[in-house]
C-alpha cells in the first residue's frame, strides 16, 4: 500500500513538473529569458513539412502567443478592431473578444512593412489573461473569455509614438506592471492583477530628446538574491525599481554616449539572476552588470558593472545558454563570454530584418527574420548552424515553445510546428 501511494505521489509530481515546463505564459517564456525546458523541439520544417496545423488570422499582428495547457492567446487586427483570440492547441478558435477600436491604424516601420496596434504580447497565469492594445487599452479576461476589468493608459497622455506602442504587461504574483513610455508620458505603473486597481504610477525620466522617448521595449521582473526589481529600459537608460513603490534603485549610464536625439530602444535586456545584459541601439554599447546589490549610477566606476563592449543588437534581445551570451542582427550571429563580454565567434545567418527575439530549447537557438526564415544554431562556443527553415509568412513576433512544438504568429497565419 505504501509503495502504491509513493508511486502515485511520484506520478503527480511528474505531471505538475510537466505542466509547468509545457507552458509559455508570457512573451519571453516561463522565466522571461527565452528558455524552454522542452526536449525534441523540431529543428527542421517548411510550409508542407512538420506542420501540425495553421490557423488563419483575421489581420496582422506582432504578438507572441501565450500558451497555457490546451489554450493560447494572441492579439490581432480584425477589421477596425484589435481583438484577443483564444486558439486551442488543436488549431481551432475557442473564442474572440474585442480589445479596442483603432480604425485599423497602421505604422510604416523602417523595413517598409506595416506594423499595427496588435503588437504587445499577452500574459497568463492559466486562470486569467492580460492583453494590451497600442491605443492604450489594457484588459483582463478569464481564460474562458469573460472580461474581468479594463483600463486605458492613455489617461496619462494621448499615446504619441512613431511605430505604435508594443509594451507587454508583465505579471508578478498578484500584480501587473506596465511600462508606458512615449513622447508625452514616461511612466511605470503597477496594478492589482485581479481588479485592475492602480496601485501606483511613477515618473521614469530620461533625456527625452528627439525619438528617444519612443520606447519599444517592455518592462521585466528581475528575481535574484535580495529584493525583486522592475527593470525598465528606454529613453536612453536602463533602470531598476522597487516593486513596492516604483522608486529607482540603479540606473545604467552611457548607453547614449552622445546624448543625441536619434536613439530609441527596441531590444530588451536579458534578465537573469546573476547577470543583466543591457543592449542599446545603432552600434552603441552593451553592458553586463551584476544586479545583486547594485545601486546608484552604473558606470565603469561602479563595481556592479562587469563589462561594457562596443557592439549591440539593435532589435533582438540577447539570450544566454550556460556561460555564453548570444546576440543576433540581420545576417550576423555572435557569441560572447559571460564574464567579459568578449566575442567568441561570429557566424552568418539569414540577412533579412530580424524583429523576433531568439528562443532556445534542448541546446538549440532559434533566430527568426521578418521574411519567415528561421536559423537553428547549436548552442556552444563554436558556430554550428543546424538548419535554415522557411515559412511563407511575415513574422515580427517571437516564437513560443510548448508541449514539444514551436508556435509562430505570422501576419497571415498562426503556425504550429511539430507533431500533429
Amino acid at each position: 500500500m505504501k509503495l502504491k501511494f509513493f508511486l502515485v505521489a511520484i506520478f503527480v509530481v511528474a505531471l505538475s513538473m510537466r505542466a509547468s515546463a509545457d507552458n509559455w505564459p508570457q512573451w519571453r517564456g516561463p522565466k522571461n529569458d527565452g528558455h524552454s525546458a522542452e526536449k525534441n523541439v523540431p529543428a527542421e520544417w517548411s510550409a508542407d513539412k512538420n506542420i501540425a496545423w495553421k490557423f488563419k488570422m483575421p489581420g496582422i499582428g506582432a504578438s507572441t502567443p501565450a500558451v497555457w495547457g490546451d489554450k493560447m492567446f494572441v492579439t490581432s487586427v480584425d477589421g477596425q478592431d484589435v481583438v484577443l483570440i483564444c486558439v486551442g492547441t488543436d488549431g481551432k478558435e475557442k473564442w474572440k473578444q474585442k480589445l479596442s477600436n483603432t480604425g485599423e491604424k497602421r505604422y510604416k516601420n523602417p523595413a517598409g512593412a506595416d506594423v499595427s496596434d496588435a503588437s504587445a504580447s499577452c500574459s497568463t497565469d492559466g486562470k486569467h489573461v492580460w492583453a494590451f492594445a497600442s491605443n492604450g487599452a489594457l484588459v483582463c479576461f478569464t481564460v474562458d473569455g469573460t472580461q474581468v476589468w479594463a483600463n486605458d493608459v492613455s489617461k496619462f497622455a494621448k499615446i504619441d509614438i512613431a511605430f505604435g506602442s508594443h509594451w507587454t504587461p508583465v505579471l508578478h504574483k498578484d500584480k501587473l506592471f506596465l511600462q508606458v513610455m512615449h513622447r508625452k508620458a514616461q511612466k511605470l505603473v503597477r496594478y492589482d492583477a485581479l481588479t485592475g486597481k492602480e496601485d501606483w504610477a511613477v515618473d521614469r525620466p530620461g533625456y527625452s530628446k528627439g525619438e528617444s522617448p519612443d520606447v519599444y521595449a517592455s518592462a521585466f521582473i528581475w528575481e535574484g538574491a535580495g529584493e525583486s526589481l522592475l527593470i525598465s529600459h528606454g529613453n536612453d537608460f536602463c533602470t531598476g525599481h522597487r516593486l513596492t513603490d516604483g522608486s529607482e534603485v540603479w540606473r545604467v549610464q552611457g548607453l547614449n554616449p552622445s546624448s543625441s536625439g536619434a536613439w530609441r530602444f527596441v531590444s530588451n535586456p536579458l534578465v537573469t539572476p546573476d547577470l543583466i545584459v543591457v543592449p542599446s541601439c545603432k552600434n552603441g554599447p552593451t553592458v553586463g552588470l551584476n544586479p545583486v546589490g547594485a545601486k546608484g549610477d552604473i558606470t565603469e566606476d561602479n563595481k556592479a558593472e562587469i563589462w561594457r563592449i562596443k557592439t549591440t543588437p539593435d532589435v533582438v534581445s540577447p539570450i544566454r545558454v550556460g556561460d555564453v551570451i548570444y546576440m543576433c542582427s540581420p545576417g550576423v550571429f555572435t557569441a560572447h563570454e559571460l564574464k567579459t563580454g568578449k566575442q567568441i565567434f561570429r557566424g552568418e545567418i539569414a540577412k533579412g530584418y530580424h524583429w523576433s527575439n531568439m528562443v532556445t530549447a534542448d541546446g538549440k537557438i532559434y533566430a527568426t527574420s521578418q521574411e519567415g526564415l528561421t536559423d537553428v544554431v547549436q548552442a556552444g562556443k563554436e558556430f554550428k548552424k543546424i538548419a535554415t527553415n522557411s515559412l511563407p509568412d511575415k513574422i515580427f513576433g517571437s516564437p513560443a515553445i510548448a508541449d514539444g512544438r514551436l508556435y509562430f504568429r505570422g501576419y497571415g497565419f498562426l503556425w504550429a510546428i511539430g507533431a500533429k
